[in-house]
């Protein structure tokens, strides 16, 4: 059937242009789903490079201040074994300079070393001989060896002393029996910190910070003065670097909204340091790349559809003319009947259905009567119409999908009935004699005269024969006159279905 037949072509078209867009979206898919991976891949790479330069950098840092801390601590333990010694009190003031301070005391950005007594009064100054009165009784870095035994080598808040912005450094001078006998002071002054920081190279956004134990703020840069002194420890970043030996944090500090990626290596030292890399210039180079690769990819996904359209719409064009090809070479050209070709394979077809599903098979052979007188007196091109007439009424009758109307030859039709007994094939037979007798006409009227066979396949008939019969009734019925319907009786050869 041309139904079934297109009907084909039309899904094998379809499945076709959709294995080609379903092919491009893979494909895109599989292109973005590469380029995803590389470019976390990349950003996951960047991340890492900065979390390890910044852990090299704030090691860096740390061993530098570690170092001077170490060596002016050590110059300050001197001075307490110093004073801790029976005969000092008994030396000149020359003497007992060059016994309790060594050159490291004197280094460039440490201040000078002093010695305070039990009320706080200083009594020994590494800076000069001449000893002005001064008492620090009530400053903190006094106190706390005061009151602490155990308080080691205590860091201040950075401080305005002898002039200069600084760190005060303290230890405590016991006695034999552990009493309190004064204590060791010097200074780091804060040239040291800018100096360091200043010889650095770093972003516009980036950050360093230096943190006492206890979270309050050393030094940073940016630098700024309200920072400086201040408690950080309740923030998200110092909280954690106060209780983690190393880690990282990612997102912003309570001193700037600024996004970073924050570093730091704990050595153990009184001070840590926090390296803070702004996350703009981490993944600026990556953004750049990811929107090159973005854009590559949107213009090979354009490139992609454009293409797939393009195709799937030449797919089409192509599906629509093979249809249109398959349908001229079963059509007739005159009539739009189908021609004899496709009945002779549709007789075929509906004769084995028929067979195997033993149902009823009619068939009308339809042939015009006087058609050439007719076309002898009105010229062939009045005879074509007639011939266009009668094949719109046979189509006209054709209301089921498995009725099969042809022109047989010249000016003879068949319509092949699948399903239809003599009877019912003879009121349809007659139905399409009267439309083609009420057409009208340049003088007689147009008539047709039809034959009627109806079989139920067996396998000792043939096709040959079935048609034969309808042929045989045909020539019967224009024998009898013509314009009439005549059904062939030949039930006991053919079993013809009454």
């Amino acid at each position: 059937m041309p139904s079934e037949t297109t009907g084909l072509r039309n899904v094998r078209t379809s499945l076709s242009a959709k294995t080609l867009v379903v092919t491009a979206v893979l494909i895109v898919a599989g292109f973005c789903a590469i380029c995803a991976s590389v470019l976390l891949e990349m950003r996951r790479g960047d991340e890492a490079l900065a979390r390890q330069t910044g852990a090299n950098l704030a090691t860096t840092i740390n061993a530098d201040i570690g170092r001077n801390l170490e060596l002016y601590d050590l110059s300050l333990r001197a001075v307490v074994d110093g004073m801790q010694m029976p005969e000092i009190d008994n030396m000149s003031k020359a003497i007992r300079q060059l016994v309790l301070f060594d050159r490291a005391a004197t280094a460039k950005h440490f201040g000078s070393i002093e010695v305070f007594d039990a009320a706080g009064n200083l009594t020994v100054d590494s800076a000069t001989l001449d000893i002005q009165p001064r008492n620090v009784a009530g400053e903190e870095y006094f106190a706390v060896q005061r009151d602490n035994p155990d308080a080691g080598l205590f860091i201040s808040k950075p401080m305005v002393h002898r002039g200069a912005y600084a760190v005060v450094l303290s230890r405590r001078i016991s006695g034999s029996d552990g009493s309190f006998r004064g204590a060791v002071v010097g200074s780091i002054r804060f040239s040291y910190f800018h100096n360091l920081f200043d010889r650095l190279t770093l972003g516009p956004d980036d950050s360093l910070t230096v943190i006492r134990r206890d979270g309050v703020a050393i030094m940073r840069t940016p630098f700024d003065l309200d920072v400086i002194g201040r408690n950080l420890s309740n923030g998200p970043i110092v909280s954690r670097a106060l209780v983690e030996d190393k880690g990282f944090f990612v997102g912003s500090g309570s001193i700037d909204p600024v996004e970073r990626l924050y570093v730091w290596q704990d050595n153990r030292l009184p001070l840590i340091t926090i390296v803070g890399r702004s996350l703009k210039d981490i993944y600026g180079r990556w953004e750049q790349e990811a929107i090159k690769i973005c854009l590559l990819l949107a213009a090979l996904a354009s490139l992609v559809a454009i293409v797939t359209v393009f195709l799937v719409r030449e797919m089409n064009r192509r599906a629509a003319a093979e249809e249109k090809l398959a349908l001229l070479a079963v059509t007739d050209g005159l009539t739009g009947l189908k021609n004899r070709r496709y009945f002779d394979s549709a007789m075929e077809r509906e004769w084995q259905r028929s067979l195997r599903q033993r149902t009823p098979l009619a068939l009308l052979m339809i042939d015009a009567d006087h058609f050439k007188a007719y076309n002898d007196l009105h010229g062939h091109q009045a005879g074509d119409q007639v011939l266009v007439a009668i094949a719109t009424c046979i189509a006209a009758s054709a209301r089921r999908a498995g009725d099969c109307g042809a022109r047989y030859g010249g000016e003879e039709f068949a319509m092949l009935l699948p399903g239809m007994t003599a009877e019912d094939a003879e009121r349809f037979a007659e139905r399409i004699r009267l439309d083609v007798q009420a057409l009208p006409s340049k003088g007689d009227a147009i008539t047709v005269s039809i034959g009627v066979a109806s079989v139920i396949p067996t396998a000792n008939l043939s096709t040959a024969d079935f048609i034969g019969a309808a042929d045989i009734v045909l020539y019967e019925a224009k024998a009898m006159g013509r314009n009439r319907t005549c059904i062939a009786d030949l039930s006991a050869k053919l079993h013809l279905v009454a």
